[in-house]
C-alpha cells in the first residue's frame, strides 16, 4: 500500500467546484418538516447488560416517514443531574451492534446513543432496523443505489432524516443536557456526521473519521471497491442514468452538505485510504463552512487513527461540550 492519491500539498488545497443544487436547503427544510409531522415517539427500555457503571437503554424512535428505528442508549451511573451527551452514526454495513460494546463516551462522563442504521447490519455488526420505504428488512450490503433516480426517494434521504431525528431522541431524555450534544462516527457514520451537523445548527461539535459520500464525482470515478463501486457497476448497466444519477447524488453528497454548516468540526483522514480516497476527504473538509481542523494518519488505510485518534477526539469532544 502507498500514498497514491493527489500530492498532500495539492490535497490540503482540493476544494472542487461541485454542483449544488439551488433548492439543496430547501430540500432537506422540507424533509425534516415531513419527518416531524410523526411523533417523535422515542421509549427507553432499561436492558440488564451486567455492567455496573452504565445504565444501558433499548432505544426506538420515529426517523423518516414515521418508521421505528433502533439504537443503544448508555448514561453513567451516579450522575448528579443532566449530562452532555454524544451521539454516533455506524459504518457501511454495520448495525447497533451489542449493547454492552460501546462504552468510551458513558465512561468519559457522556450521555451517549448509538444509531441503528435502517437496512443495514448483517455483515460485521448485526442490526435491527428495517427500511420499510425503501429495502425492506436488514440486508447485506447494496444501498448505494436504493432509490438513486431521485433525490426524493434516494436510500440516504431516509439515513440522514433518521440522523437528525436520532439527535432529537437523544435530547428527550431527562438524562441528558440537550444543549450540550455533539455527533461522531467513521466512514458512513463519518458522513451521516456531515449530515446531521449540517441539518442540526445548534449541536455544539461534530467529529468525522474517514469520510464517506464525499465528492461523489471523483470518488466513482477513482474508486474500483465497494461501497462506491457500487454506483460505477449502476451506471455501467443504466448507460442513459449518467447525468440523472449524479444529480441526485449532488443532495446527499457531504461536500455540498457541509457548505450549509454551523457547528465546529473535528476530521480525520487516513492518507493510504483505498476506500474512501484522501482527497475526497478533503473536498468535505475544505468546502465546510464553520470551524474546522484535521488530523491526518499518513501511513493507514481505511482504519484511520483507530485508538489513538479516540485520544484526540475525547479531548476535543469534552473542550466542545464543557
Amino acid at each position: 500500500m502507498a500514498q497514491w492519491d493527489l500530492p498532500l500539498d495539492e490535497m490540503r488545497a482540493y476544494a472542487p467546484d461541485l454542483p449544488v443544487p439551488d433548492d439543496l436547503a430547501d430540500f432537506w427544510a422540507s424533509t425534516l418538516a415531513d419527518a416531524r409531522r410523526h411523533q417523535l415517539a422515542a421509549t427507553f427500555e432499561s436492558v440488564d447488560t451486567g455492567l455496573a457503571l452504565v445504565e444501558t437503554f433499548d432505544v426506538t424512535f420515529a426517523g423518516f416517514g414515521g418508521s421505528p428505528i433502533k439504537g443503544w442508549f448508555h448514561v453513567p451511573v451516579g450522575r448528579s443531574g443532566p449530562v452532555p451527551a454524544v451521539v454516533e452514526f455506524q459504518g457501511y454495513g454495520g448495525g447497533r451492534g451489542l449493547a454492552h460494546e460501546r462504552l468510551l463516551w458513558p465512561a468519559a462522563g457522556f450521555a451517549y446513543l448509538l444509531m441503528d442504521t435502517r437496512g443495514q447490519g448483517s455483515t460485521w455488526s448485526p442490526g435491527e432496523t428495517a427500511d420499510p420505504d425503501g429495502a425492506g428488512e436488514p440486508a447485506h450490503p447494496g444501498s448505494m443505489t436504493k432509490g438513486i433516480l431521485s433525490p426524493e426517494t434516494y436510500y440516504y434521504r431516509r439515513v440522514f432524516t433518521d440522523a437528525v431525528r436520532a439527535v432529537e431522541a437523544a435530547r428527550s431524555h431527562p438524562a441528558v443536557d440537550a444543549s450540550r450534544v455533539a455527533v461522531t462516527g467513521g466512514s458512513q457514520g463519518g458522513a451521516i456526521t456531515i449530515a446531521a451537523a449540517s441539518l442540526t445548527p445548534d449541536l455544539r461539535g461534530a467529529a468525522t473519521d474517514v469520510t464517506f459520500l464525499a465528492d461523489f464525482p471523483r470518488a466513482v470515478t477513482l474508486i474500483d471497491k465497494d461501497p462506491y463501486a457500487e454506483v460505477a457497476r449502476y451506471l455501467k448497466a443504466h448507460r442513459d442514468h449518467v447525468d440523472q444519477v449524479f444529480r441526485t447524488l449532488s443532495y446527499f453528497d457531504v461536500a455540498n452538505l457541509g457548505t450549509l454548516s454551523r457547528v465546529p468540526a473535528l476530521f480525520s483522514v487516513a492518507l493510504m485510504d483505498t476506500i474512501c480516497p484522501p482527497s475526497t476527504v478533503y473536498a468535505a473538509y475544505n468546502r465546510y463552512a464553520a470551524e474546522k481542523s484535521i488530523v491526518e494518519y499518513p501511513f493507514n488505510d481505511h482504519e484511520g487513527g483507530q485508538a489513538f485518534h479516540d485520544v484526540v477526539k475525547l479531548g476535543w469532544v469534552k473542550t466542545h461540550l464543557a
